[in-house]
């Protein structure tokens, strides 16, 4: 029985599609969809792995890392079996698994590529950390691979699936503010010396490419528009020796075809609370924090006096939760993402223009 999608639509909403489900998804009704989560490190255990815990669609089902003791310890806790547990060099036999369905790229920038394609070829999909990779070549590879392999490409753009930038998003699409003006956003820390971000290799930049890419992505959902220019500059203050591959500090600006400006800056050198304001016509928003794992805080102000504040008290894995379960969802529905690999390549194109800007004005 073939379905359109709005056919198919139209019987869930009857009811009639509930049964169809599993059919269409490949899926035993009830089933949750299996993570292999790549590269046990601060982001997948305290963060993503917590979320997918509390998951209804989700859980995690196998492992890879390459310290057995750890990978041991995170397994008893999430009820992994050791025959799931792989080093990176029995990566590509997670095609023998069937309890994995997508696997979590969590591993150092440089890495993405790499292992994004081999889960592609083990005919797993993907989800990967941002940024995707560390040049746009590297990210088209990721594309044409998970295509090749008729799986899903995802970027795990977090803050596209959390409220309080919902709200903001919502707010100017609805014409609160009026005409958008101007963004500013920033988004910083400093980093000690010996951390794997300032290994140009592993890294593939420095706070553009960490830090960064959430301003970056950000002035481009909320304008609903790609910038037509960019400028960039990057320095480094600090001459102690952990700037030698890396840039410290970048800042760039960007003009939007509706005419908006976006000037945004990332360091390495300084805490920089990371948040975005939108300045209207009509009133402006700001998200600060925007970008932190701790709760965001949005406030709106509107011309007449009127105001909006929005913070949800939520726990920090809710943010990853989201973005879990839209994988899933897409998954279980065979729907579209909202934030593919498509979204990536085109913040590493972006990049490679702020970073050939800064290269021609600092030559």
């Amino acid at each position: 029985m073939t379905l359109t999608r709005r056919e198919f639509s139209r019987l869930a909403a009857l009811g009639g599609g509930a049964q169809l489900l599993p059919h269409l998804s490949g899926f035993a009704e009830g089933r949750k969809v299996g993570y292999c989560i790549v590269g046990l490190g601060r982001i997948s255990m305290h963060h993503f792995m917590p979320a997918v815990k509390l998951s209804t669609k989700s859980q995690v089902t196998a492992l890879v890392s390459g310290h057995r003791d750890k990978a041991e310890r995170m397994a008893a806790e999430y009820g992994v079996p050791s025959s799931s547990i792989y080093s990176y060099e029995n990566y590509d036999t997670i095609a023998k698994n069937p309890e994995i369905d997508v696997v979590y790229i969590a591993l150092p920038n440089g890495m993405h590529a790499e292992y994004s394609i081999r889960a592609a070829k083990a005919d797993k999909h993907v989800l990967c950390e941002k940024p995707m990779a560390t040049s746009v070549e590297e990210s088209r590879a990721m594309i044409q691979a998970c295509e090749a392999a008729r799986k899903k490409l995802m970027i795990a753009y977090r803050c596209q699936y959390e409220p309080v930038h919902l709200r903001a998003v919502a707010l100017i699409r609805e014409g609160r503010l009026g005409s958008i003006q101007s963004i500013e956003s920033a988004f910083g820390f400093p980093i000690a010396p010996g951390d794997w971000r300032l290994d140009k290799k592993l890294a593939g930049g420095g706070p553009l490419m960490d830090v960064g890419i959430y301003c970056l992505n950000a002035s481009r959902y909320l304008t609903g528009e790609e910038p037509v220019e960019v400028k960039g500059y990057s320095s480094v203050l600090d001459q102690d020796g952990r700037f030698a591959q890396v840039e410290e500090t970048l800042s760039w600006t960007m003009k939007f075809p509706g005419r908006a400006l976006a000037s945004c800056v990332c360091t390495y050198g300084s805490a920089m609370r990371g948040y975005f304001r939108v300045r209207g016509s009509r009133g402006t928003v700001t998200v600060e924090p925007a970008f932190n794992y701790d709760k965001p805080h949005l406030l709106a102000q509107f011309d007449g006096g009127e105001s909006l504040e929005l913070a949800p008290d939520e726990p920090d894995p809710v943010q990853f939760l989201r973005e879990a379960d839209h994988m899933a969802d897409c998954i279980l529905q065979n729907k579209e993402l909202k934030t593919p690999g498509q979204e990536g390549l085109r913040d590493m194109e972006l990049m490679a223009q702020i970073y050939r800007s800064c290269e021609r004005k600092n030559g």
